[in-house]
């Protein structure tokens, strides 16, 4: 029974994989967006930032980059805290 389950479970992953790939553009073929017209149009009136890219990070998605930085602080501390040197009392 669970060779079966792990077949029927190997078979959904993989057509859904294969769907995805179905679903993929021709590589190098570029994405076209609206939302890429809109930030070239509207990022030095709305934010006043001559930089297109730093528009999008620091001010359109500052939420989510404020995320990805409290990740990667909070893996430098865990490395930090894994490979820290023990006191002498801590022994």
């Amino acid at each position: 029974m669970r060779k079966v389950a792990l077949f029927v479970a190997f078979l959904f992953v993989g057509a859904f994989l294969l769907l995805g790939v179905a679903d993929m553009r021709p590589f190098g073929e570029p994405q076209i967006a609206d939302m890429d017209d809109y930030y070239i149009a509207n990022t030095q009136r709305e934010v006043a930032v001559n930089n297109v890219v730093t528009a999008v990070v620091f001010d359109y998605r500052g939420f989510d980059t404020l995320g990805e930085a409290t990740v990667l602080f909070a893996a430098v501390v865990g490395i930090l805290a894994l490979f820290r040197k023990p006191r002498e009392d801590e022994r």
